[in-house]
């Protein structure tokens, strides 16, 4: 039996009287929390639906551009008990180690996702979204007819609703069962994180290169800081495991191996996620408004994954909170997606080019010594602007 009663006339803030919606939320990150939240303090009858149980840990680099800042105090969305490092420089090393520093103009802050995410979580909660954790989305078929979805989990459970959000990563079985373009398309990259302590300065990002992939880290509470990095799956079958890897591609660039030597590892062994694809995606498939990284994943090195997933669940909801039909709804989130984001995405792709090799990351640090404009184009070119 469908979770969802029949749909019935309510109130929705900043409209008429209108129906309200049944929405399903596949995927419980940023952009599936920050929807699912906006959408059920505003009326709507939603369910999210995540696979794992918070508070867990995600590959990700956790540090907030300052440009979501005043969204989620708006909103209430921002942990108020603990004091997040401030982040107002950028340094970059080229993969011997040589290292640039530059002010980062936004600038924004350290927070990992454990803290984050759990905190959003319970938000949607309190506003009266459901939340149903520990299971995973088998299907979703849209009935062309009657103008609804059916959402099947794992198990055969099934779910009716007028709109879905998918907002479930990087990478799904359910993008297979969608058939999306992208996933037939092999990506030798890797993902790899964890919390450390060390004595890396808390106002700097720094982003360090390596043969084949690049290493950034910054300070998140509690003296705590994230390491995480981008890596070769080849280089990982070539040395057998993930310390010899380390050891034998990011120990080149002598930045990396002192912070790997002289910081203590807080986790018994490694957030890792494999296959991370940056092709270029649709915002919207198969009737289904696609946000945060299901969207499109920006690289990592442009440091604004978390601000651009927060974003576009932001517009996934007002979309269907303000469309008054379908076409409405999808002409509007894709309009307002692809204003916000498609440049940025574009112009992580090409950016991405001049990291990773020996070469290209010199030449990269010589024009950001030299010409710090440079950096500062780049910065502006992948961040967005405060909403």
């Amino acid at each position: 039996m469908p979770i969802f009663d029949e749909r019935y006339i309510c109130k929705v803030k900043g409209s008429a009287v209108k129906d309200k919606r049944k929405i399903v939320v596949i995927g419980g990150g940023l952009a599936g929390l920050v929807s699912a939240y906006l959408l059920a303090k505003n009326g709507q009858q939603v369910l999210l639906v995540e696979k794992k149980h918070f508070p867990f840990h995600r590959v990700c680099g956790e540090y907030l551009s300052n440009e979501v800042l005043v969204f989620l105090k708006k909103e209430g969305l921002l942990p108020i008990h603990q004091d997040f490092p401030q982040i107002s420089r950028f340094l970059f090393s080229d993969t011997s180690g040589k290292e640039v520093k530059v002010p980062l103009s936004l600038g924004g802050f350290g927070i990992s996702r454990y803290v984050l995410d759990e905190y959003i979580y319970r938000e949607v909660l309190k506003v009266g979204g459901e939340v149903k954790t520990g299971i995973q989305v088998e299907s979703v078929s849209f009935n062309g007819q009657e103008r609804q979805f059916t959402v099947r989990l794992v198990g055969g459970e099934e779910f009716i609703g007028d709109y879905v959000i998918g907002a479930f990563g990087k990478r799904s079985k359910l993008d297979k069962v969608l058939k999306r373009a992208f996933i037939d398309k092999r990506s030798p990259y890797i993902g790899v994180k964890y919390h450390i302590k060390s004595d890396f300065i808390r106002d700097t990002v720094g982003l360090y290169n390596f043969k084949g992939g690049y290493c950034g880290i910054n300070a998140i509470e509690d003296g705590k800081s994230n390491l995480c990095y981008l890596g070769n799956r080849d280089h990982l079958r070539e040395y057998g495991s993930i310390p010899a890897m380390e050891r034998e591609i990011l120990w080149k660039n002598a930045g990396l191996k002192r912070l790997f030597s002289d910081s203590e590892f807080l986790f018994e062994k490694p957030e890792v996620i494999n296959e991370i694809n940056f092709e270029p995606k649709a915002p919207i498939e198969n009737h289904i408004l696609m946000a945060g990284d299901s969207a499109g994943l920006i690289t990592p090195l442009c440091g604004n994954g978390m601000a651009m997933a927060i974003h576009s669940g932001k517009l996934a909801a007002e979309a269907i909170l303000y469309g008054k039909s379908r076409n409405e709804v999808e002409d509007k989130y894709r309009k307002d997606w692809n204003l916000n984001f498609r440049r940025r995405l574009w112009v992580g792709r090409k950016v991405q080019l001049l990291f990773g090799t020996r070469q290209a990351s010199d030449f990269t640090r010589n024009l950001i010594q030299h010409i710090p404009f440079f950096a500062s184009l780049i910065i502006k070119n992948t961040h967005g602007r405060p909403f």
